[in-house]
């Protein structure tokens, strides 16, 4: 494959690669470290516990209590006399009184999460596009990193097709 580079464009390519990709520093950490704690949602690590007490209707049913209290998958384990006993937490069916305990990221680790999970409905969305269209920049113009022929080069063209195969083996997997 040969890549042909005129030496303005080499050196045009070459700056705006190092300045996006400090520009883009801070984002990436940020992105990075939202990733890594997303991987782990699932459990409690950094979470915070929080008591939690509500006044609801009485005499919700288990699935209306399950929707006011923003809980999946809540079952109650047992109940005496007017108390409902459900993981982390009970309800008072005559008072509609709710005490539980929840488990929640830090704000700052909430905030960087949000901007990970950006929808098309929040303004965020255009700056992970941004920052994604940018990344792809800079996969691209890593090609104009070094002459092509040079074994730098090559060496970067067999690093991309292992990185491309080790993508292609994520996604079976």
């Amino acid at each position: 494959m040969e890549i042909k580079k005129s030496g303005k464009t080499n050196r045009i390519m070459r700056a705006l690669h190092r300045d996006i990709g400090f520009f883009v520093i801070g984002l990436a950490v940020i992105y990075s470290l939202s990733g890594l704690m997303l991987v782990y949602r699932d459990t409690d690590l950094m979470k915070e516990e929080q008591v939690i007490e509500r006044t609801l209707a009485p005499n919700l049913a288990a699935n209306d209590l399950e929707r006011e209290l923003h809980i999946r998958g809540l079952k109650i384990e047992k109940t005496e006399g007017d108390l409902m006993y459900f993981t982390n937490g009970t309800y008072n069916q005559q008072t509609g009184e709710a005490k539980y305990t929840s488990k929640s990221l830090p704000v700052w680790l909430e905030k960087m999460n949000q901007l990970h999970k950006s929808s098309s409905r929040n303004l965020a969305h255009y700056g992970a596009v941004i920052f994604g269209a940018l990344l792809f920049f800079l996969a691209i113009s890593s090609f104009w990193m070094f002459r092509a022929r040079t074994s730098h080069f090559r060496r970067g063209l067999v690093l991309t097709g292992i990185g491309i195969l080790a993508a292609v083996v994520l996604f079976i997997v």
